[in-house]
């Protein structure tokens, strides 16, 4: 709709959290509308009352708001064409079902669901796929007033006319459906809620939708959209059905290949910035060989024109790497905000306003791929003793005189002055020469001796960063240990 400032909807079901898919969907929609100055509404598609809750709702939102992704109308925020909420939209739903039967585009259905769930699990044992036989259309009035004077339940089915339906995709081009492959399908239930295609053909023309932006998922249910619309007297809007995301082994998404809920994603450690840049690139590209991209950028390049009609991957170590380079470049205060609490859902005490645990941050965000992985490389910078991991005794610990070689390196530590990066390197590498030893082996044991561990940042960085006292102290407790484990009775 040329010269028409898009609206665009993102309407998610509150029976579970928002899904990786959804936001995807949702992201999609929103770079649309700030690219063309649009509007972005956010729908609740509450209408299956079983199954959706309140929580789920404010999961959803959540999600949303962490991602960044906000709402010009909807939930919170109000706006000309509400409400938002389709439980609370019910009138409109039954008002137009009756205007469809009036028009003579729809029908009453008094098939009782026996009947039918018989009918259709006959042509399934005959192999064949079983379509509603219009059974009610053909009914004649007097039964029409038999049935309605005696009370009897009824749905309102769509009448399908019998012509090809067609329309543009923005992703996959000209689709065209032949209608007699669709039944004529259910509008209103005998409880008098709306199927799903009901609501959202209703929904769309009262909010002004011009452009519906969904999943692939969606493009057999858009034939009985395009039909609805004309017969309520609206344009269609315009479709783009974005790929699927597919796990490794390129079956649809789901909790077998891991977090699925952007709310996990969120608990993982990954940043919003990186999961909305991740997100973006799975089945749209910008052109060329961007990947890191700003949220400015990613609107100011956004088109449907971008959107791939393959399926797109979700790889996880994708995902890892690209939150790896977003915590590498975060300015270090705003690290240390973004890692406080995880630091305290861990029971780990981090001085996240000291000068120096925000310089051991920038010491440690090099190796970490999410923000959990700064808590546990930040144990043995926080802890007042390190224990000793098993493989690093074993691989680093066991050669003989090494108490000997560690005692020299602490008395050295000890009268080494400034105690800065280089000066501590030159006392690690002399100890190690006037030792008769090789310096890696030397400095493999400190490490262990300073972190407990195999693998670290630079060990002068990090001898620095502990400072003298602490240093020389683990150093000398591994002096003890070493005495212990040499002390010790052989395993049987």
């Amino acid at each position: 709709m040329p010269g028409v400032a898009p609206r665009v909807r993102f309407a998610p079901s509150p029976t579970g959290y928002l899904h990786v898919g959804g936001a995807r969907t949702a992201l999609f929609n929103w770079l649309y509308a700030r690219r063309h100055g649009g509007t972005f509404i956010l729908r609740i598609e509450d209408t299956d009352v079983e199954r959706s809750s309140a929580d789920m709702v404010t999961g959803i939102l959540d999600g949303l708001r962490w991602l960044g992704l906000d709402w010009d109308e909807g939930p919170g925020v109000g706006g000309p064409r509400g409400p938002y909420f389709q439980s609370e939209r019910l009138d409109r739903y039954r008002d137009a079902a009756a205007r469809l039967v009036t028009d003579g585009h729809a029908y009453y259905c008094y098939c009782a669901p026996e009947r039918l769930r018989d009918e259709r699990e006959k042509a399934e044992a005959r192999g064949e796929a079983w379509q509603y036989d219009r059974a009610c259309l053909a009914l004649p009035p007097e039964r029409i007033a038999e049935l309605e004077a005696a009370g009897a339940p009824r749905a309102i089915r769509f009448k399908v006319p019998a012509a090809e339906t067609a329309f543009e995709d923005a992703v996959h081009g000209r689709i065209a459906f032949d209608t007699r492959s669709i039944e004529d399908f259910v509008l209103l239930r005998s409880d008098e809620h709306p199927t799903y295609h009901l609501s959202v053909v209703v929904d769309d023309i009262e909010m002004g939708i011009t452009h519906v932006v969904r999943g692939d998922d969606h493009i057999s249910n858009t034939p009985k959209h395009v039909l609805l619309f004309e017969a309520l007297g609206a344009p269609a809007p315009s479709f783009a059905h974005v790929p699927l995301i597919l796990g490794g082994d390129k079956k649809r998404l789901s909790k077998r290949h891991g977090a699925t809920s952007v709310t996990e994603y969120r608990r993982q450690g990954y940043l919003p910035e990186a999961m909305v840049n991740f997100l973006a690139l799975l089945g749209w590209s910008p052109g060329g060989d961007r990947e890191l991209m700003s949220i400015p950028e990613l609107v100011a390049s956004f088109s449907l024109d971008g959107i791939s009609g393959g399926n797109a991957v979700f790889n996880t170590e994708k995902l890892d790497w690209m939150n790896g380079q977003y915590i590498a470049r975060l300015p270090v205060a705003e690290l240390a905000a973004a890692v406080a609490p995880f630091f305290a859902e861990a029971g780990v005490k981090a001085p996240v306003s000291d000068p120096s645990f925000l310089r051991l941050l920038d010491l440690l965000r090099p190796r970490a791929k999410r923000l959990t992985d700064v808590v546990e490389l930040a144990r043995p910078f926080l802890a007042e003793t390190v224990e000793y991991e098993p493989a690093a005794v074993e691989k680093h610990l066991t050669a003989p005189g090494l108490a000997l070689h560690v005692t020299a390196l602490a008395a050295a530590l000890r009268a080494t002055d400034p105690f800065d990066e280089a000066h501590v390197e030159a006392a690690v590498r002399g100890t190690a020469t006037e030792r008769g030893i090789k310096a890696g082996a030397l400095i493999h044991a400190t490490r262990v001796a300073v972190t407990g561990r195999t693998a670290s940042p630079g060990i002068f960085e990090v001898l620095v960063l502990l400072g003298r006292e602490t240093s020389v102290a683990r150093l000398e407790r591994l002096v003890g240990f070493l005495a212990a484990l040499r002390s010790a009775p052989p395993s049987q």
